[in-house]
């Protein structure tokens, strides 16, 4: 039982860093970015390169691959997003046609095999209530408060964030005061693609760096965004925390095989009976006639 629920609490930070960066840049900019997974990939597959063919230490490896996939997500409002942003589809096809571009360009890159992994932050483990659990995951533990402590100080008590904050709040108002839409927009952009690395250089440790991992974060980032709401850090959390239980649960009790099942049961279940999400703050149906 020990183990389950301290997985099960793993499992659910390990969604919350997938996801933050998704939420957060359509909290702010209204774009849903469905490039985050080639992101994603890309903070990984930099590092790699940058630490293995490069011989760059650790430390500046994983600054970099941030910095450069924070600075492609700006590059990606700055010259696409701007010329379709308030087109919803439009916004969609091009994220979604770039992300999958950039994917198979990994691909062709040669992205595939066993030689593409991170190596771990620190090697060994730690035994917790009789659990004994390695010290990369409890990186990943302090990682996740750590991002979010500070992603609430950012958005609280600096110029930028209360900037981002306005604009999420009232895009009109936020204009009349001076804040600068699509400037604010391409920093958001920017800051979910270095969260989507951040996340990548924590997780990706524990497995292999692959382009088909990609397209599972993106489906994870969507399924926590839906059922806690797509503008809500709460609502993250809360998703977070009831996906990462209930599939170390269903893995437990059924099999692994129906831990996407469960999630995506989570979100039809969300989408007939609450469509915003569980924090989401966009007038129901119902409410708006």
């Amino acid at each position: 039982m020990a183990g389950m629920l301290i997985y099960g609490l793993i499992n659910s930070i390990i969604f919350a860093l997938i996801t933050i960066g998704f939420t957060l840049t359509f909290g702010i900019s209204g774009i849903a970015n469905f490039a985050h997974g080639a992101f994603y990939v890309a903070g990984a597959y930099i590092s790699w390169h940058l630490l293995n063919s490069l011989g760059f230490p650790y430390p500046l490896a994983i600054a970099i691959s941030v910095l450069v996939t924070g600075f492609f997500g700006a590059i990606l409002y700055r010259f696409v997003l701007f010329r379709v942003r308030g087109v919803i589809l439009s916004e969609v096809i091009a994220t979604f046609g770039l992300g999958i571009g950039f994917l198979e360009l990994f691909r062709c890159l040669g992205l595939t095999g066993y030689d593409y992994k991170l190596p771990k932050f620190v090697d060994g483990s730690l035994e917790l209530l009789g659990v004994y659990v390695d010290y990369q995951r409890l990186i990943i533990i302090v990682l996740g408060a750590v991002l979010l402590l500070f992603l609430w100080f950012f958005t609280h008590h600096t110029k930028t964030g209360l900037a981002f904050r306005a604009i999420a709040q009232d895009e009109h108002t936020a204009l009349n005061f001076g804040v600068e839409s699509d400037r604010t927009a391409m920093l958001s952009l920017g800051m979910g693609g270095a969260l989507a690395a951040i996340a990548a250089i924590a997780i990706m440790p524990l497995s292999l760096i692959a382009v088909e991992e990609g397209h599972h974060i993106l489906i994870l980032a969507l399924a926590v965004g839906i059922v806690g709401g797509m503008e809500s850090t709460m609502g993250v959390i809360v998703a977070s925390l009831i996906f990462g239980l209930s599939q170390i649960i269903v893995a437990t009790y059924l099999s692994p095989n129906y831990t996407m099942i469960v999630m995506l049961a989570a979100i039809i279940l969300i989408l007939l009976i609450r469509p915003s999400g569980l924090f989401g703050k966009f007038k129901e149906l119902e409410e708006r006639i």
